[in-house]
């Protein structure tokens, strides 16, 4: 396996960044120094290096590389900063991250400034933690993190290293900081830390200078200087920013009158104006926040020679591939963001991250003379003493050292492994249930290793495995109601397709699989653990895949363990027993695989966090006592009081996967951690649900959309689509395949003669009443043309069912008109004159309308809008159908081999009004002599049908748009970003 680059010093020069390599001592480094190019993001070795200056102040230290963020015009560098050491497997070191610094590549001026920010504080948290200048760090800087065990890897920490340089001589000039001591010019210059909340919001300015340039951005001074360039430069590029991005004015840095200045403002400058994908950048800042905040959240695990993607059966010690190419790409979290680097062949630079938890524990087992019983004479629990016992010499004196009279004792270590997919990743009500392909919400793989301490050969290491997520059904959970009803959606069919894809994907790659589904048999989640059972049974009926079936085990957690009696899953144990002695676990002796496990147990509840968790630790406790046993050591994990590390172990677990999928730790965490449940600990729960409650409705939406675009599932068009209405989409699913079953579906319903042929079918967007144009909420529809009539269909599309129709035969169409159609003046987007389009359809209803409502019953409802049936139209009475065209496209990033793009709204509505008409044309024809005799021949010419105007102007949007809805919507967004 190629070295991967383990430190680096991260340099500032003219034409770009450069990333070299800090030798070992006594050993060369494990890359080659390569350059990020400012303009182009190019990555590309170094043509020459220069090995006789000494490091130069604007140079930055980082452990590893994230992955390059690219929003719009700007692009960042990630890069890991601090990390932690928090196991250690096989004598190769495990971490977890601890802070990320962005780096902008838009000039030398911005990226020295913000390297220089970082440095300066990494040394101000390095003064802070040796108990140096302790008044200048905030208490929340350490965030309560555990001890920090930088290991140096051998390198030599010395500032003499040999820097490199492109064929351009690197000029960077050593740049002293002063510290402002006084009060005024403090609160002046760090306003964007004081004042955040009403600076970035209430500011018609919008984003402060000072706080772009904590960013790294330009300043406007920068910008009119470049401005003054291009007219003066008829070759420069010219850019025009819009009203909605001036930048409140502030010192520039000096080097912003060179050459590298004229970069940074025209980047700057790219980065005002909205970008192709809608970027705007007003939330530029925001999407930078999020990313640091996001990877620094100690969530984030990497190690340098173990692929900690694989389970311990699955290791391939011999393979010499890139780690990358060996990491499990289910688990590859930044795999997106490092594509750069794969594409531009610096593997040395490519380093996997996984999504998770690491823990570990050591403890020492012994027994008493003239006795079977086996007990913890010690153990381990801070990450610095589980490294230490991992050594002999350390093993050594923990074995000595027992003072009770023990005749053998023997030292083993635990080590916990949690790997979250990327399949279907997201955040709580935001991402459940299941996708088109099969992956579920909040699917987690967590592996149990039992080894001897010293990790020695010739001893047994045991693997045990066991998965969590989603009930793999489609089904949907509001954020905004305190205990949300699970909504099912989606026909029985296509339920049934998503569940057997599946398990067959589970089936694949664990072999057997035994269900156990903790959610409630009364109440709010019955429907959907009867459905979950039923699709089992189903899918058990029909073969299963490839003959292999599936077991379930219902177990009604929150009824058996009434009363907070959690040590009734027992029961369950018991039931799941013989499963779990009949596939095991795997074994491993030497480099021999002595044994392997041949299925796993699937756990869940709503959300696979709290009831999940609790049955996790009970089903690895259960398994490492029968391990120990196989060692002839009995031991008893429940009862006895110093196990109390496995409990806090699993309960770390449970927290941390708790954290990354609802925003706080688990509930129930007093009984994974004592194996008691108290009135404290209820109440401490009933605190962590009123705090998910907050984030559900207040964070997740934007972290969401920010997740989605890191995994290269959407394109930055979904910072637009958030900024419109503070919401963000499901990418997982299919919309274009939703919406074209919801057409086949109004096919099949409405259309009532078998004669009539189907000319066209589109889903739109319409006002919530017929016969308005600006009625909200707006919501899809389906319209269909035939060679006689336009069928109007209201679709429920949580049960892909036809709500409503009406029928309008096209001999009773008097007139089309398409154009502008603004119905909100809230957003930039929402003001677009080009994308926001539409149509309006004048016809004459019949006597009596054909409006007819699905009321789930054997009556069908003929009336329109809520109109009793008796109700005939009056003769002159004219009424209009309104029409606005969806987005062509989502921000879901498209795959290789999608279809084309769709056309764009204007094209569309056009096409659809001259279909209309064309079809009409033709059936006026058709019934040519039917028509003579209706005495209505002026209005039966249907070429002139059509018009091009604005149905409701930008100006007419802006005078219905009511002060409430600027003030919800502004609400919305000063809370929700």
């Amino acid at each position: 396996m190629a070295p991967l680059v383990r430190r680096m010093l991260i340099i500032a020069a003219v034409d770009g960044l450069i990333l070299q390599p800090v030798a070992q001592r006594n050993h060369a480094p494990s890359g080659s120094s390569i350059k990020i190019d400012y303009k182009s993001n190019t990555i590309s070795p170094l043509l020459r290096e220069r090995k006789d200056e000494d490091p130069r102040p604007s140079t930055l230290e980082a452990h590893g590389i994230v992955g390059l963020l690219t929003v719009a015009s700007s692009s960042y560098l990630v890069s890991i900063t601090r990390r932690e050491q928090v196991a250690q497997i096989r004598g190769k070191p495990i971490y977890v991250i601890i802070d990320v610094a962005l780096i902008p590549l838009s000039s030398k001026a911005d990226a020295e400034t913000a390297i220089t920010q970082t440095s300066n504080s990494l040394k101000q948290r390095t003064k802070a933690k040796n108990g140096e200048d302790n008044g200048d760090v905030s208490s929340d800087e350490e965030d309560g993190a555990s001890t920090v065990l930088e290991e140096d890897d051998g390198h030599d920490k010395s500032p003499a290293t040999p820097q490199t340089e492109s064929e351009q001589t690197l000029a960077v000039p050593d740049v002293k900081h002063k510290r402002r001591t006084s009060v005024a010019e403090d609160v002046i210059n760090r306003k964007g830390q004081y004042g955040r909340f009403a600076e970035r919001w209430f500011s018609k300015k919008g984003w402060s200078a000072d706080g772009r340039r904590k960013l790294g951005m330009s300043s406007e001074e920068d910008l009119t200087k470049k401005q003054e360039r291009q007219a003066v430069e008829p070759s420069s590029l010219s850019l025009q920013p819009t009203k909605e991005d001036t930048i409140a004015d502030t010192d520039s840095p000096s080097s912003s009158k060179t050459q590298d200045g004229s970069r940074a403002a025209e980047a700057v400058q790219q980065n005002l104006t909205a970008s192709a994908d809608g970027v705007t950048e007003s939330l530029t800042p925001k999407i930078v926040r999020t990313t640091k905040m996001f990877f620094s959240s100690k969530s984030f695990f990497f190690s340098y020679d173990y692929d900690i993607s694989q389970s311990l059966a699955r290791q391939d010690v011999r393979s010499t591939v890139p780690l990358y190419k060996k990491f499990e790409p289910s688990f590859f979290w930044n795999h997106h963001l490092i594509l750069p680097f794969i594409e531009a062949g610096q593997q040395s630079y490519v380093l996997p991250l996984l999504q998770g938890f690491v823990g570990q524990r050591a403890f020492t087992v012994g027994a008493s003379a003239g006795t079977s019983e086996a007990k913890i004479v010690d153990a381990a629990e801070k990450p610095e003493e589980v490294l230490d016992a991992q050594s002999e010499d350390k093993n050594s004196d923990m074995t000595s050292s027992a003072s009770d009279g023990s005749s053998d004792q023997k030292g083993y270590l635990l080590t916990l492994i949690s790997r979250r997919s990327t399949g279907r990743a997201g955040l709580r009500y935001l991402r459940r249930g299941v996708d088109d392909k099969g992956n579920v919400a909040n699917s987690v793989e967590t592996e149990q290793i039992l080894s001897s301490s010293s990790w020695d050969p010739d001893q047994k290491t045991y693997s045990f495995i066991q998965i969590r997520g989603s009930i793999p059904l489609f089904f949907s959970q509001t954020p905004y109601s305190f205990k949300p009803i699970p909504v099912l959606f989606s026909s029985p069919e296509t339920n049934r397709a998503a569940f057997k894809q599946h398990f067959a994907k589970v089936i694949a790659r664990y072999g057997a699989v035994e269900v156990a589904s903790l959610v409630d048999k009364h109440g709010t989640e019955a429907r959907i653990g009867e459905e979950y059972e039923k699709q089992a049974s189903v899918f058990n009926d029909n073969g299963g895949v490839n003959n292999t079936k599936i077991g379930f085990e219902w177990f009604d957690f929150h009824s058996v363990c009434r009363g907070m009696k959690f040590e009734n899953v027992s029961i369950l144990m018991d039931a799941l027993g013989p499963f779990l002695s009949a596939n095991g676990w795997a074994v491993q002796q030497g480099e021999k695989l002595v044994h392997t496990q041949s299925g796993v147990l699937r756990t869940n509840c709503m959300d696979c966090l709290d009831r999940t968790n609790v049955v996790q630790s009970a089903t690895a406790r259960s398994v490492l006592e029968q391990q120990l046993a196989d060692q002839s050591i009995k031991i008893d994990l429940q009862n006895d009081p110093t196990t109390s590390w496995f409990n806090t172990l699993w309960a770390d677990n449970g927290d941390a996967i708790s954290r990354q999928y609802a925003g706080t730790a688990a509930l129930k965490g007093d009984f994974t951690r004592t194996r008691k449940r108290n009135a404290l600990g209820a109440l401490t729960d009933f605190s962590l649900t009123l705090n998910r409650y907050y984030n559900n409705i207040f964070g997740d939406y934007f972290t969401q959309a920010c997740i989605d675009y890191y995994l290269g599932n959407a394109t930055t068009a979904v910072f637009r689509e958030f900024e419109t209405d503070m919401m963000s989409q499901d990418y997982a699913l299919d919309i274009n395949r939703i919406r074209q079953n919801a057409i086949d579906t109004c096919v099949k319903i409405v259309l009532e003669d078998p004669g009539e042929d189907l000319v066209g079918g589109w889903t739109l967007s319409c006002p919530h009443e017929s016969n308005t144009l600006r009625t909200m909420p707006f919501e899809e529809c389906v319209l269909l043309l035939t060679d006689v009539a336009l069928y109007f269909c209201r679709f429920d599309w949580s049960t892909e069912k036809v709500g409503s129709f009406e029928r309008v035969e096209l001999d009773r169409v008097r007139g089309i008109c398409y154009g502008t159609y603004i119905t909100f003046t809230l957003a930039p987007a929402h003001m677009d004159e080009k994308n926001n389009v539409g149509f309006v359809i004048r016809y004459k209803p019949q006597g009596e309308a054909l409006v007819r409502t699905n009321t789930r019953s054997m009556q069908n409802e003929k009336a329109p809008d809520g109109e009793k049936s008796s109700k005939k139209a009056t003769k002159d009475e004219m009424r209009i159908l309104a029409f606005k065209a969806l987005p062509p496209k989502s921000s879901a990033a498209q795959s290789q081999g999608q279809e084309e793009k769709p056309m764009i709204e204007k094209d569309l509505v056009q096409h659809i009004c001259e279909e209309i008409q064309r079809v009409a044309l033709v059936a006026e024809k058709r019934d040519a002599v039917t028509a003579e005799n209706t005495g209505e021949e002026g209005e039966g010419q249907k070429s002139g049908l059509l018009e091009e105007k604005d149905i409701l102007s930008l100006a007419e949007a802006k005078k219905s748009t009511g002060y409430l809805e600027h003030l919800g919507y502004s609400l919305k967004k000063l809370v929700w970003t």
